[in-house]
């Protein structure tokens, strides 16, 4: 008689897809940083579900409603989004089963509108006339998810003010911290919501209080850096005004990146180092490869891979290229 092996399914023991957030590599630059530069270790957080390190940022804040009640059984919710943050919450809703609104813009890209569908959230679009993100444009959006939310209850997880995030991030920064055996010079990161930037830092500084922590910006809206606010094609970061979550001091510095600098080092990314991510990402290498210049190369300078470049395979940052 042949005997079978019992197989344990893995849900059996509480186990689901959301338990595969988090826990990314982080690997070296090899080819694109001078000998004399510092080393640039960058941390691949396309690697969670949905390709977007927002994915753990989603959790954080429907978990931390769930518990404290804001977010009822047979409760909904709303967000406005570029579009990472609203397909990690599309994901983590379908896993728990909770309807989902997002209001969102062709500003950004048709694979984040049709991932966000696919995972089940009904869209509200709201037009970008310059084709970019700008403050009307943001602001419209969050006032458009304002009004849905009120008037049928939902949740609205409102991410630039919704410090729950800042617990994924914590994780993050733990992460990075242990995977580099404690040897962290810099940390660079774009502002988007400012989650991860204040996250992250603020964890690594825990461990090391000299870390130098680097902002990074799009030029046409270097609103950190005093300046006036306008159109850029950084998707998800660059709101056009200086976001909640920001705090005086958590930045040594504010780097600017413009919207061309940014595309032109993710593709190079993509074709010399095989790291294929999207626009943010190739501001924050084009940042990180400034700071190591002038670190040196005993230094080390850790930076995210925010999102995978198939989320931007229809835009100008892939298309065509």
């Amino acid at each position: 008689m042949i005997r079978t092996k019992q197989i344990q399914v893995s849900g059996e023991t509480g186990e689901t897809i959301l338990n595969t957030i988090g826990r990314t590599r982080l690997v070296p630059i090899r080819h694109l940083v001078p000998e004399t530069s510092a080393r640039i270790l960058v941390k691949l957080e396309y690697q969670n579900p949905t390709g977007s390190m927002k994915d753990r940022m989603a959790l954080a804040m429907i978990e931390a409603a769930e518990a404290d009640g804001r977010l009822q059984p047979g409760g909904s919710v709303v967000e406005y989004t570029g579009g990472s943050t609203g397909v990690s919450l599309a994901f983590v809703c379908a896993a728990k089963r909770i309807p989902l609104q997002i209001v969102t813009s062709d500003a950004f890209s048709k694979e984040k509108r049709d991932h966000m569908k696919a995972l089940g959230a009904c869209l509200t679009l709201v037009p970008s006339p310059t084709g970019g993100t700008t403050k009307a444009l943001t602001l419209e959006m969050i006032e458009t998810a304002r009004r849905i939310a009120s008037a049928n209850g939902s949740f609205w997880t409102d991410q630039l003010n919704n410090a729950d995030q800042l617990s994924s991030y914590y994780q993050m920064g733990d992460e990075i911290w242990e995977q580099t055996n404690g040897r962290v010079s810099a940390f660079v990161q774009s502002v988007g919501t400012c989650g991860s930037l204040r996250g992250v830092s603020t964890r690594l500084r825990i461990h090391n209080q000299e870390l130098h922590v680097v902002a990074v910006e799009p030029e046409e809206s270097a609103v950190l850096s005093g300046r006036a606010s306008g159109s850029h094609g950084i998707e998800g970061c660059g709101a056009g005004f200086i976001v909640p979550l920001w705090t005086k001091g958590l930045a040594n510095e504010v780097q600017t990146v413009s919207t061309a600098e940014a595309m032109a080092t993710a593709r190079r990314l993509a074709r010399e180092e095989g790291i294929f991510a999207g626009t943010s990402t190739g501001a924050n290498l084009a940042a990180a490869f400034r700071v190591a210049k002038r670190l040196g190369r005993e230094h080390v300078v850790v930076t995210i891979a925010v999102d995978s470049g198939m989320k931007y395979l229809s835009t100008a940052l892939y298309g065509g290229n």
